[in-house]
């Protein structure tokens, strides 16, 4: 499904089917099935108009109801389009900045890698019943009693 900016429409303007559908780079018949579904016209004589605030708050709308949030221990899958628990209840946190990181996870429907964008401060919001193992990191060879290689 494709996604549309809402904000690309401005409020206090009016727009005709072709306009909206150069805007957002979509066929003229899609505007017409989008105002069969309810986006609301000035009225039904040609041309058509549209006004804007209405087909942001349209587009809003579609855009809302389209939505799939996860509950604590889910992670959406792309695949299945639904937010799944991973398999067994594992998942692997795979830190992107010091503050921001990603856990992945197993879907357990299609078994495929599934992802979600988590902050370190939300992570116990986020986390449920999870199971999330956190990177080691590696020893510094100071930090090493051991020899290197490359040493003679």
């Amino acid at each position: 499904m494709a996604k549309y900016n809402p904000r690309l429409a401005k409020i206090h303007r009016n727009y005709t089917v072709e306009e909206v559908s150069s805007l957002y780079g979509i066929h003229k018949n899609t505007v017409r099935e989008w105002i069969k579904k309810g986006l609301p016209v000035l009225d039904r004589k040609r041309p058509i108009l549209i006004l804007g605030g209405e087909l942001r708050r349209f587009l809003e709308e579609k855009r809302k109801k389209n939505k799939r949030p996860c509950m604590p221990g889910q992670i959406y899958c792309v695949k299945c389009k639904q937010p799944r628990f991973p398999i067994d209840m594992e998942a692997d946190y795979q830190p992107v900045s010091e503050i921001v990181g990603d856990l992945v996870g197993m879907c357990s429907s299609c078994e495929i890698l599934i992802y979600r964008k988590v902050s370190l401060a939300k992570l116990d919001v986020v986390r449920g019943d999870l199971n999330i193992t956190f990177p080691q990191g590696l020893k510094h060879l100071n930090e090493s009693r051991e020899l290197s290689l490359n040493s003679a």
